[in-house]
């Protein structure tokens, strides 16, 4: 049980939880979007009373797109709502706790090419 707790406990898990919820709930605002809104614009552009009668054969390719658009809004709200201003707190609150995030290490093959141009530049560019 000690484990279990410390799991459900963590950062992600409980992040995760929150973004399923929010998103949820989201969802319902987003679906009523693209419903009263992305569809008709849709619909209208292509000259369709209804996004459903956009079909290719016996896909409803109007539908398909309409679910794609309700995913990226879905997304790019939680994402700007919840994800990035939760990292901008946690890296404020880092930055005031002394916390100094690692850099990114050199790749091998940079520093084989500083040594090199270190060397050259040594012995006057012959190398």
């Amino acid at each position: 049980m000690k484990g279990f707790k410390a799991f459900i406990m963590q950062g992600n898990v409980i992040d995760l939880a929150v973004a399923v919820v929010i998103g949820g709930a989201f969802a319902a605002i987003v679906d009523a979007f693209v419903t009263g809104v992305i569809e008709p614009l849709i619909a209208a552009a292509g000259g369709f009373d209804n996004i459903a009668e956009v079909t290719a054969g016996p896909i409803l390719i109007g539908l398909v797109i309409a679910a794609v658009i309700r995913f990226i809004l879905v997304a790019a709200i939680v994402y700007f709502v919840l994800v990035l201003p939760i990292q901008k707190m946690r890296e404020a609150s880092d930055r005031r706790k002394g916390i100094v995030p690692a850099e990114d290490p050199e790749s091998q093959e940079q520093i084989l090419a500083d040594i090199r141009e270190l060397l050259k530049a040594q012995q006057g560019g012959k190398l």
